[in-house]
């Protein structure tokens, strides 16, 4: 059975993963990259590096927050959003981690620019939240991805150790067509407009 999307409108599959046991030890992959805290970030500085990793992905969570919500989930103590940096030092993806619910941590956000995807540099970042996040009295860290994100996310989450738990269809207007992102942005995703 089919189920209508209206124009203008785009839906979702949203997958959910969790593990529920702290991962055994491994050496960190090596990798060029490193983790800078944001601990105090300017929130335009953020949602110029959210836009650039989330735009191909159609991310917009974040950019339709006014600036005093975005701004005390980010200065939460309890939230740590990091920059992922080359050796050059330009920020090239985020890592966000969410520990206000207790005894979970959530990865709220965790990508690379495209031209970094499939060079292993996820391998590293993952590495990088999982051992971050696996801490103190922590005895699930989550995850959620969908199918408008990269095409190999949910078998990378599953590589790493989650386990689906649970599904969701998200239906949301098309962030392009209200300006929140370039009409450019996620070419492989159709555009489909209203009629006017």
């Amino acid at each position: 059975m089919l189920t209508p999307v209206a124009p203008g409108e785009l839906a979702a599959i949203v997958t959910s993963l969790e593990m529920r046991r702290r991962p055994v030890p491994r050496a960190l992959p090596t990798s060029p990259l490193s983790l800078m805290r944001l601990a105090e970030p300017d929130i335009a500085t953020y949602r110029a590096l959210f836009g650039l990793v989330g735009a191909p992905w159609l991310w917009f969570s974040r950019l339709i927050l006014d600036d005093g919500a975005l701004e005390a989930i980010l200065r939460d103590p309890a939230v740590e959003a990091h920059a992922v940096l080359d050796k050059t030092g330009q920020e090239i993806g985020i890592l966000e981690l969410d520990f206000r619910t207790p005894r979970e941590c959530e990865i709220s956000f965790l990508g690379v620019v495209p031209e970094m995807t499939g060079k292993g540099h996820g391998d590293w970042l993952m590495a990088q939240a999982l051992t971050r996040g696996w801490r103190g009295d922590v005895a699930r860290m989550w995850v959620h991805t969908c199918t408008l994100d990269h095409p190999g996310a949910l078998a990378f989450y599953r590589r790493h150790g989650f386990t689906p738990f649970a599904r969701a269809i998200e239906v949301f207007a098309d962030p392009r067509l209200l300006g929140i992102l370039p009409r450019s942005a996620a070419p492989q995703i159709p555009l489909v407009e209203p009629s006017s």
